[in-house]
């Protein structure tokens, strides 16, 4: 299992020979203007909620590559009038076996509204297991104890989980959300993009490293093996 990072909330994961592409929002962001979208192959994309900084990038790729995208109801109504055909609506709760594995949508505790500023329904992220790890992606979220029943029925190996504060938990709260999903391995995402998430990443390591844990802030544009993280 490879990660790479587009910056942002961005990730794509090659997963049992499928790539997945989570949240992209790579052409407004500027620490990412190395990255060429139209380089980016993915079978799947998948969308946590309906904010710009998430969804900005959505249509292009999926026009491109005809990946399946997988979002809410309210998204999937929305992708579908801007003509992207290749669409799997879910909702929280459920749970859909794919050719790479199993996706399971969680309950993410943030808004979602989208960029016409038309509703974009229940934000939500995802847990997917599969022969080669299982792992977390929790979209913009603040600290929830509902995620609690992530560690409680899954084993998860790492976890994407937004650090930026401000307009998702910050630091501090991760290192929580990291016991209540028995996970202590961590990628860290939603930081620095812009002023109001700007942090200190020395000092968020560090934090994690006293708390027992592992938090890696990957380069944009880097690639990490999965055994790497730990």
């Amino acid at each position: 299992m490879n990660i790479t990072y587009y910056g942002h909330s961005c990730f794509g994961v090659e997963i049992n020979g499928k790539s997945l592409l989570f949240d992209p929002f790579i052409t407004p962001n500027k620490l990412a203007s190395k990255i060429d979208i139209n380089t980016i192959k993915t079978d799947y994309i998948l969308i946590s909620h309906g904010h710009n900084d998430h969804i900005q990038d959505v249509e292009a790729i999926a026009k491109r590559t005809k990946a399946k995208v997988i979002c809410n109801y309210e998204i999937y109504l929305w992708l579908s009038a801007k003509g992207v055909e290749n669409i799997l609506p879910m909702n929280i709760g459920g749970k859909t076996k794919l050719d790479f594995g199993n996706v399971k949508c969680v309950v993410a505790v943030h808004s979602s509204g989208l960029p016409d500023g038309s509703y974009g329904g229940n934000p939500m992220g995802f847990v997917v297991e599969s022969s080669e790890g299982n792992f977390y992606y929790a979209g913009d979220t603040a600290l929830t104890y509902d995620m609690k029943l992530i560690g409680d029925y899954r084993k998860i190996d790492f976890a994407f989980l937004p650090i930026g504060d401000t307009l998702t938990m910050g630091v501090d709260n991760a290192i929580i959300a990291c016991d209540f999903i028995d996970c202590d391995t961590i990628v860290g995402m939603h930081y620095d993009t812009f002023s109001a998430i700007k942090i200190d990443k020395q000092e968020a390591i560090s934090k994690f490293t006293r708390a027992g844990k592992k938090l890696t802030l990957m380069e944009i544009g880097s690639i990490i093996e999965k055994q790497n993280l730990n």
